[in-house]
């Protein structure tokens, strides 16, 4: 378990913050005159999945929470559960909830493949803390309504339904049936493949 200073803790970072992993969302290092500078971030807990504000003074550290990665498999979601498989071993199945999903939740595809962040604390239980998807990932268009000319008041975009049901806007030449390239991060359109 490494220890990062109060200036290495920026975004993205999963650290240990009152004896549970938590994911930096936000980070801004504050120097004002007269004091010494702060590192002002908001965490997210990836147990309860809720966002809090913490202050790290120049002589604060904090210990980087060791993850390890893992291939799951995405197999349904049904009310609030999402089920996932060990790819090689296709009988160990497990479930995780909504809150722990976030965003990403709305961009698994059947059968695709994701990764757990597995966290192990200090007894030894493994814990998934966090899936998270390739950044891009293909999407057949199973709603696109028509493009009609000169309704470019919203910018010439539309808003369509990918197969899995999820909704984003797109530019006005993407129709049904195309496959479409989404960043999941962002869940913004990047390109027609």
């Amino acid at each position: 378990m490494s220890q990062l200073e109060y200036s290495e803790i920026r975004e993205k970072k999963i650290i240990i913050h009152d004896n549970e992993p938590c994911e930096v969302v936000e980070s801004h290092v504050a120097r004002t005159q007269q004091r010494k500078p702060q590192n002002q971030v908001k965490l997210r807990s990836l147990i309860s999945g809720k966002v809090f504000p913490a202050t790290y003074h120049v002589s604060d550290k904090a210990d980087e929470a060791d993850i390890e990665k893992r291939e799951v498999t995405f197999l349904y979601s049904n009310k609030g559960e999402y089920w996932f498989c060990d790819p090689h071993e296709k009988s160990n199945r497990f479930k995780l909830e909504e809150a722990l999903m976030g965003t990403s939740a709305k961009f698994l595809k059947q059968n695709s493949n994701a990764t757990a962040l597995v966290w192990t604390n200090e007894d030894e239980e493994e814990k998934i803390i966090k899936i998270t998807l390739p950044i891009k990932m293909n999407f057949k268009v199973k709603e696109a309504p028509p493009a009609v000319r000169g309704d470019t008041s919203k910018g010439g975009n539309k808003v369509i339904t990918l197969e899995n049901g999820a909704t984003l806007n797109a530019p006005m030449f993407i129709n049904e049936g195309d496959t479409v390239s989404i960043n999941t991060e962002t869940g913004e359109y990047v390109e027609r493949v």
